[in-house]
């Protein structure tokens, strides 16, 4: 499939990514069973995984979004630009971020950070994937889909330049 100038091949297939987000909702469901979480998903790219994920949460909920961006084609920038903020106290509340991809970290890592200046009871976060730097740097992501090397992904929510979010698979860049 090419996207712009590249050529990308299917890579993870949309059964096992809804395999892995009733997992990853089951785990979620198991350890908030007593409490009333706010999940954050970070937009624009994990709205079809939040979307999917949120149906399979059957605890008690709320949902709040924010939007972020650090990516400029196919590499991350590392200058996180926050366009659109969270509207409800985050004070003693239970939250968990949902990303699409954790690449570096450097984004979640802020995120994380301002939540618990805000005064959150406790602060998580669930990713579809993450990549192997953010395995290096240790960023603390407690509910992992698929762990990437440094692959560049498209489909299922996440983007090249705009483009391939609508696809309900995930491709990769194919090689040169």
């Amino acid at each position: 499939m090419k996207v712009q100038d590249l050529e990308f091949k299917k890579f993870i297939p949309a059964a096992a990514i809804t395999e892995k987000v009733k997992a990853l909702a089951n785990q979620l469901n198991h350890d908030y069973k007593d409490k009333t979480p706010i999940f954050l998903p970070i937009l624009n790219g994990s709205f079809m995984f939040a979307s999917d994920l949120l149906k399979e949460v059957k605890v008690p909920c709320r949902i709040s979004f924010v939007k972020t961006s650090s990516y400029s084609g196919t590499s991350s920038t590392g200058q996180l630009k926050t366009l659109i903020g969270h509207d409800e106290s985050l004070f003693n509340q239970h939250i968990i971020i949902v990303e699409d991809i954790v690449d570096t970290g450097l984004t979640l890592e802020k995120i994380i950070e301002e939540l618990r200046s805000l005064g959150a009871k406790s602060v998580e976060a669930v990713t579809l994937l993450r990549k192997k730097p953010a395995r290096e740097k240790k960023v603390d992501v407690k509910y992992v889909g698929f762990d990437l090397n440094d692959e560049f992904v498209l489909g299922y929510g996440l983007d090249y330049d705009g483009l391939g979010r609508n696809h309900k698979d995930l491709y990769k860049q194919a090689e040169k």
